[in-house]
């Protein structure tokens, strides 16, 4: 469920919803409104998803929706009783199999506890990033995902729950959420030594599915007016990492913040 926002002419993104997501190689303005909130149920219901061309173009696209938020259904509020929190899934698919091109696709569903019935509850709590989430088996599997975490066309990555990455509560306004996927990154990219985990395959899936997104950062901010300084979360995570790895994460957090205007966040 949404409700209606501000159009965003400028910023492009293929779709929002809870239909499924449809891959294309055309690129087109975001015509239709940007909803002001997302309403996200609990139990068994559709899964949301967010699309966009390239990882960088989805995060600064989130990145600039300080008006979009999403947050549980009344329903939800009412049956959980508990704080809801968000699981996230992270796709890129092909266009097609002679193209170069990837999209950026995210599939958002409100987390829900195992039931007592589940044998192996393990699967779902040790961390495994190919593993789908509780919540995605109790609704039809939109049908990118069917094909597993590494099929030739499309790759998936299921974000955990780290010390770092906790999985955010709900509600969750879009700029929160651009910082929480940017923090995955930086946790996959922590993990770039380690073979025994999963977890740096989200580095390498955007490494290799976009390698040019470095090269085009420029001409993604070209409507963008330069603006002094960055406030509150950012402030904090700009300048956290040393080194050559954390050079990278810092360039790749201020690439994401540059959109905000100070005064707006303090």
């Amino acid at each position: 469920m949404v409700s209606s926002g501000c159009k965003l002419p400028d910023l492009y993104c293929q779709a929002l919803g809870f239909d499924h997501p449809v891959i294309s190689s055309m690129l087109t303005p975001m015509k239709e409104q940007m909803p002001n909130v997302i309403r996200l149920p609990y139990g068994k219901a559709p899964i949301l998803f967010f699309q966009a061309p390239s990882w960088r173009r989805l995060l600064k696209l989130m990145a600039r929706l300080s008006a979009t938020r999403m947050e549980p259904t009344l329903e939800a509020l009412a049956v959980a009783k508990h704080e809801l929190k968000l699981r996230t899934v992270i796709q890129f698919v092909k266009v097609h199999h002679s193209s170069p091109d990837w999209r950026a696709v995210l599939y958002f569903t409100t987390d829900m506890p195992l039931p007592s019935s589940v044998q192996t509850p393990h699967k779902y709590t040790n961390g495994d990033v190919s593993v789908l989430p509780f919540s995605y088996t109790l609704s039809p599997l939109p049908a990118l995902l069917r094909d597993g975490p590494e099929a030739s066309m499309a790759k998936y990555y299921v974000i955990p729950s780290t010390l770092t990455t906790p999985y955010p509560s709900l509600p969750i306004n879009f700029p929160d959420l651009a910082m929480y996927l940017q923090s995955a990154v930086q946790d996959s990219r922590r993990a770039s030594s380690d073979s025994s985990s999963g977890m740096r395959k989200l580095a390498q899936y955007i490494d290799s599915c976009f390698p040019c997104d470095a090269e085009t950062a420029a001409a993604i901010d070209d409507d963008s007016t330069p603006r002094k300084g960055v406030g509150g979360i950012f402030k904090r995570v700009i300048g956290r990492s040393k080194g050559p790895k954390g050079n990278r994460v810092n360039e790749e957090i201020y690439d994401l913040v540059t959109p905000f205007v100070a005064d707006e966040w303090g």
